[in-house]
């Protein structure tokens, strides 16, 4: 989900401002301003875990001046355990005109947002009809919304996490899939109804409405489930999948907004093909997919049909990959929420790889990093009763997105990518839920690896690492050199320090040399033998880990050196740089052709540093001479000519 807008309620969401100013609520922020999105008392709001829901149908009558609704929905259930009470979930802004179980009128209780029913015993599979009307009252993010748009109507749900009980009644539960659901929406002629999966018909009531029955047939999650109605213009396009099957893409958008946006809107077909490639065929193609304008700004992914109202490129691919992480996958529970925005907002970022190239992944990645410097707590959310440390823009989307992109740095790409379809096309998973160790189940099967510590620290840990590096080399022989890598970190709370694969660029005059290390300790000294003298050292030269660093190539290297004297040959004066990398006993001599010494330039203790070294000869011969820079690590001589 994608919501995009400025704060004005409550200072602790005051820093999603900043976001917003700087355009990360173009991809992945959510519209805390105006709805209910205080901490809710969760265990009110939860399901009943002796229940599962096989079938939703929900039969709603949408009534204008003054906004109302008069519905019916119906219910197939599954009893889990044997109990004598069992409840919905279902807002107590809504009457209740009756309930009939299995055929028979029911009696019932209708308090704390729950529907009761006491019973002694009941089949083990049963149905329930409920009859109830009035003016849902928006929660979370929007749950039902009575809007306009251009002095037309617009009405539009938007149930995540927890608001599906504002409209219907349900099992307001993430992880309870019904196996199949159907939307019959009732509403002025003039309007179009829009809902989830295929719309198998639209009956004329031949009384100033219109009635359009939606038919899902794969398995859905309480909160996917969605209705948007207005004077939709409908504009259909279709993704050709094989040579002979095609998937239709149908969106609704307000008539006096399509010429603006059918550019945007036809790029969904590319992004449809690209996912589809690189993920598995889109997962609902025996339906279809499509956007439903709405009056909120940013996007939500309900099953096959997103509700929409801003079109950049970004958001209409958020929404698209949660076809895949979200819908098809959904995360099991709250706590591991980044199963859906975290890939969703990574699949942002392969997208522009796709499109711009690496140069777009990288910026976005960097961008993505900053955000995620500023997240507080573990990924895993621990308080699901609040929207806000679920919908964490820092967490759940920029710090998911980045563990994604790490892991990827850790296991190579073309087993990053396998993981991806194996976890996509897991029989156990496929149109059900998952949980973090479900992911990293998969991930250690397809890659061979201990993963445990990266998904332990990067999960359900705390912050990142930060990098304080230092380096030197000595001169073994020719043009061989020895270099120093050492790196600490600063102590964390959980976990202590971070374990990490790094790599290790070190730069010479002749050529680069790239090493991986596998950093483990609080301190950890590296050793590596190079061909020429260094020149630059970069830890994670390729940005691949979520990091502060200090140390490595910000600043250049001082170590033994002895430069060529200049000017070169010389006839009165000439300097001679050298660098000292300790605090030493240094000598810096002149020699003749016959190997005398012939004068002292430096006989001292120096600190390490840079020096430039003056020497005006006298009584100097015009011939070849030597100067020699040594100390108790470093020897080294160079020639100069003098003329005189």
């Amino acid at each position: 989900m994608t919501l995009l807008s400025n704060i004005r309620i409550f200072s602790v969401f005051s820093l999603i401002i900043i976001l917003f100013s700087n355009g990360f609520g173009q991809e992945c922020c959510k519209d805390f301003s105006g709805y209910n999105y205080s901490i809710l008392n969760y265990e009110i709001i939860k399901g009943d875990s002796t229940i599962k829901i096989l079938y939703y149908e929900i039969d709603i009558n949408i009534l204008l001046n003054p906004n109302n609704i008069i519905a019916k929905t119906k219910l197939l259930l599954k009893r889990k355990s044997i109990n004598s009470s069992f409840f919905l979930n279902f807002s107590n802004t809504l009457i209740i005109d009756s309930i009939i179980l299995n055929n028979q009128p029911a009696s019932f209780s209708h308090i704390n947002n729950r529907i009761i029913f006491n019973y002694a015993s009941f089949d083990s599979i049963f149905n329930l009809s409920i009859y109830y009307h009035g003016l849902p009252i928006p929660t979370g993010f929007g749950s039902f919304v009575f809007s306009s748009f251009d002095n037309n109507p617009v009405i539009w749900s938007l149930s995540q996490p927890y608001g599906a009980q504002d409209w219907f009644p349900c099992k307001n539960s993430i992880e309870d899939k019904a196996d199949s659901s159907k939307v019959i929406i009732t509403c002025s002629e003039n309007l179009i109804g829009v809902s989830n999966g295929v719309l198998e018909k639209v009956m004329n009531n031949g009384n100033g409405t219109k009635t359009y029955f939606w038919k899902s047939s794969y398995p859905i999650s309480v909160y996917l489930i969605s209705i948007a109605v207005s004077n939709y213009f409908e504009y259909k396009t279709y993704y050709k999948y094989s040579p002979n099957d095609s998937l239709l893409i149908v969106h609704y958008v307000y008539p006096s907004q399509f010429n603006s946006l059918k550019g945007q809107l036809d790029k969904t077909i590319n992004m449809m093909d690209f996912f589809s490639r690189i993920y598995s065929l889109y997962p609902f193609v025996n339906e279809k997919y499509g956007h439903a304008q709405v009056n909120f700004s940013g996007g939500m992914e309900h099953q096959t049909i997103t509700s929409i109202g801003s079109f950049t490129d970004n958001v209409i691919v958020h929404e698209l990959a949660h076809m895949w992480f979200g819908d098809y996958i959904t995360c099991k529970d709250w706590h591991h929420i980044w199963l859906n925005e975290g890939f969703a907002t990574y699949s942002e970022a392969l997208y522009l790889e796709e499109t711009l190239g690496k140069q777009g992944y990288d910026e976005f990645i960097r961008n993505r990093m900053n955000y995620a410097k500023n997240a507080i707590g573990s990924i895993y959310v621990q308080d699901i009763s609040s929207l806000y440390e679920i919908f964490n823009p820092y967490r759940s989307y920029a710090k998911g997105a980045i563990v994604l992109h790490m892991l990827r740095g850790v296991v190579g790409d073309s087993v990053f990518f396998r993981i991806l379809r194996y976890y996509l096309n897991d029989s156990l998973l496929a149109y059900n839920t998952a949980t973090t160790e479900d992911f990293v189940e998969i991930c250690e099967s397809v890659s061979g690896l201990d993963l445990n510590y990266f998904f332990n620290q990067w999960i359900y840990g705390e912050n990142y690492p930060k990098y304080t590096i230092s380096w030197s080399y000595s001169h073994l022989s020719q043009n061989i050199y020895e270099v120093d890598v050492i790196i600490s970190q600063s102590v964390n709370s959980n976990p202590k320090f971070f374990k990490m694969p790094l790599e290790i660029l070190i730069n010479t005059k002749e050529s680069d040399s790239l090493f991986k290390v596998f950093n483990d300790t609080l301190l950890e000294k590296y050793t590596f033998t190079i061909y020429g003298e260094p020149q630059k050292v970069t830890v994670d030269p390729y940005n691949k880990i979520l990091k502060d660093k200090t140390g490595d190539e910000i600043f250049e290297r001082i170590s033994y050196y002895l430069g060529q004297n200049y000017p070169n040959p010389f006839n009165s004066t000439t300097k001679i740089d050298i660098e000292i990398l300790e605090y030493t006993e240094v000598k810096l001599e002149i020699y003749d052709i016959l190997g005398r010494k012939i004068d002292v330039l430096i006989n001292e203790k120096l600190k390490p540093g840079k020096y430039t070294i003056g020497y005006t000869p006298k009584n100097l011969s015009t011939g070849l001479y030597f100067y020699k820079l040594s100390t108790q690590q470093f020897t080294e001589t160079k020639k100069m000519v003098f003329v005189q």
